[in-house]
């Protein structure tokens, strides 16, 4: 019975701290308006050796997912399948944006990034995001 009840709380902390990657932007606005949060969009490729360790490293590391689902409406989007806005570049990928609900990029960067430097680009996204807060 312990294992049983052991397992359903792992089962339920797990879900607990999966991301809901959106893939469509508009949409991440309109929920980043809502949830007052900036949007995180990662650009990658179904080809991308770089993106596909980034999403099974960094991606997956609990304190980051636990961040990414806090602060941010994270998207995926995938150049080939999606629609990507035009002002997001494409090429060369992985590459990631910080964005405000109003779509204005606080914060970009190319390539993949180890757990402590992604981590520091959400601070710099939100250190930037609350100096414009502050300026108006």
């Amino acid at each position: 019975m312990r294992y049983i009840v052991s397992m359903i709380l792992l089962a339920v902390t797990l879900m607990a701290t999966e991301l809901q990657w959106l893939d469509n932007y508009n949409v991440a606005m309109e929920k980043a308006k809502k949830e007052n949060k900036l949007i995180y969009i990662f650009i990658s490729s179904s080809t991308c050796g770089w993106c596909d360790k980034f999403e099974k490293t960094t991606l997956q590391d609990e304190n980051v997912k636990k961040r990414l689902k806090k602060e941010f409406v994270p998207v995926h989007l995938v150049r080939e399948f999606d629609d990507v806005p035009q002002k997001f570049a494409t090429a060369p990928v992985p590459r990631h944006y910080f964005t405000d609900s109003k779509g204005n990029i606080l914060y970009n960067s190319l390539g993949y990034r180890k757990v402590d430097t992604f981590e520091s680009f959400m601070d710099n996204a939100q250190e930037k995001f609350t100096m414009t807060k502050e300026k108006k």
